[in-house]
């Protein structure tokens, strides 16, 4: 008898932290808890109780998905850090899954995907082609999926690349940073 093969989809990129566990191509359990701060702290826990729940262990994991943005730059780079170092420690692959292809995923043939971002904006892909767009500017918004949702597609989208090797997974970004640099000049370190 083979062995179930196990995804594990996480996703981090907004004000959420959510995970969902596929065996042999189905989903067994998908979470999310709302948090704007905290998903570096609660992430790991929130996959520690979805194994448990399910009897499944670190090593019964044949690949992990992870949500790589556009989004929260924290959010993202927690959840890519998180699945490159289980992947890293485990030896199975990573897959990076765009929001993008997430939401495709959770809403098929809607004519263009919308990926939530600040100051009433929008990151939207069209044809193949992805930027950030004012919100009054678009005809219609798809509904926005649940983070369950989106844990889950990430899942999905993991299973159809697997066995495949990944390279590891990066940020997908498609603006700058809030942050500013500092406006002072950096000190002088004297002998």
């Amino acid at each position: 008898m083979r062995a179930p093969i196990y995804i594990l989809g996480l996703d981090t990129s907004a004000a959420h932290c959510a995970v969902a566990l596929m065996r042999n191509g189905v989903i067994i359990e998908q979470v999310a808890e709302d948090m704007s701060k905290g998903q570096a702290e609660r992430l790991m826990g929130l996959v520690d109780d979805v194994l448990v729940r399910n009897g499944v262990t670190y090593s019964d994991l044949s690949a992990i998905g992870v949500g790589v943005g556009p989004g929260n730059f924290t959010g993202i780079r927690i959840g890519v850090s998180a699945a490159r170092g289980l992947a890293l420690g485990l030896g199975i692959p990573a897959y990076g899954i765009d929001g993008f292809d997430q939401r495709e995923r959770c809403i098929p043939n809607a004519p263009y995907q919308c990926v939530p971002a600040p100051r009433d904006q929008m990151y939207v892909r069209r044809g193949g082609v992805a930027a950030l767009q004012t919100r009054g500017m678009l005809d219609q918004i798809p509904n926005e999926p649940s983070p369950t949702d989106l844990a889950a597609s990430v899942a999905q989208l993991a299973h159809s690349r697997w066995p495949d090797p990944a390279s590891a997974p990066a940020p997908y970004y498609l603006r700058a940073p809030d942050a500013a640099p500092a406006r002072d000049a950096p000190p002088t370190i004297l002998p």
